[in-house]
């Protein structure tokens, strides 16, 4: 695909190229450019400062630094009276990356469109979704007065960490900076009732992002799971998307500019349903973690 194709010849592209292969099965990214190891990331807060802090496989922290990029080039402090205040409950969790804008695809994943009665699309389905909508691990999704059926939808999010502007499919993922969990809450009859998003997905808490950021990971190695109270909702590989990350990020930036911290987010498998006042949404992804959160009524305070 040229760089400079328009959207639509860009699906036509991609949909031609991925004819011959069997269901799911899309051409893999590569690797992300931070030295062929994977690296799990996470940001907190303490004392007013914002600290960028690598963990490991058990989550305990190893270095920090308030800098992502010295963190990433392995230079990160390891101050151990500062690693331990970080890693007491004084350390708040944050989401991985201040975030910009957040780029989410529609129907993406094959069992989602046949439990949606709907069509695989020909093109990626974008919408947006308001940075204002975003909050951290452990912080209380707000159910909304306006409506009365909310769905948690459990995704794959990319964060970007270049710019990108008509790139390729080959050369997408060269501007990946890293991958977490981002929860795509959706007042279901908002949706239903208007037929647009922006309206039904753009509510304050309406997008969960984290625990952390995770460096080299090959998303078709990945599973996706949803847990509400324990009990298991959603369950896929990562691979029954039906464009892949690489041509997602092709697509978007052929139509808007991707910029570093901007959150591509791609799409929920099947298994989406309502979440309640009390209820805990569990979403875990394989070499990521787990993204848990609470819900809470704003009718009933959000505490």
């Amino acid at each position: 695909m040229a760089a400079s194709s328009c959207p639509r010849r860009c699906a036509r592209s991609l949909a031609a190229r991925g004819a011959s292969r069997p269901p799911g099965l899309r051409t893999s990214t590569e690797p992300a450019q931070h030295g062929g190891s994977i690296v799990k990331i996470q940001r907190r807060h303490l004392g007013g400062i914002h600290y960028y802090v690598q963990i490991d496989a058990e989550d305990n922290i190893v270095s920090l630094s308030q800098s992502l990029d010295l963190l990433l080039q392995g230079r990160g402090l390891q101050a151990k009276s500062l690693i331990e205040k970080i890693s007491s409950n004084d350390g708040r969790i944050l989401p991985p990356v201040p975030v910009g804008k957040i780029v989410a695809i529609g129907l993406n994943y094959r069992a989602h469109a046949e439990e949606s009665n709907k069509a695989l699309p020909a093109e990626p389905l974008i919408f947006m979704k308001p940075a204002s909508a975003v909050i951290a691990h452990l912080e209380p999704i707000v159910l909304p007065t306006q409506s009365e059926e909310v769905h948690y939808e459990g995704e794959l999010a990319v964060i970007i960490g270049k710019s990108a502007h008509e790139v390729s499919v080959e050369d997408a993922p060269r501007h990946i900076l890293g991958y977490t969990i981002l929860n795509d809450v959706t007042a279901r009859d908002i949706q239903r009732r208007e037929g647009k998003y922006t309206h039904a997905k753009g509510f304050d808490t309406f997008a969960p992002i984290g625990p952390c950021m995770v460096t080299d990971l090959d998303p078709l190695t990945c599973t996706i799971e949803t847990r509400v109270n324990h009990t298991l909702k959603q369950s896929s590989p990562c691979n029954d998307m039906i464009f892949s990350i690489p041509e997602l990020i092709a697509y978007v930036s052929s139509i808007m500019t991707l910029q570093p911290f901007d959150i591509l987010t791609t799409g929920t498998p099947s298994g989406v349903g309502p979440i309640t006042h009390g209820d805990t949404v569990k979403i875990t992804i394989t070499g990521i973690g787990t993204l848990e959160n609470p819900v809470r009524h704003r009718k009933f305070g959000n505490t």
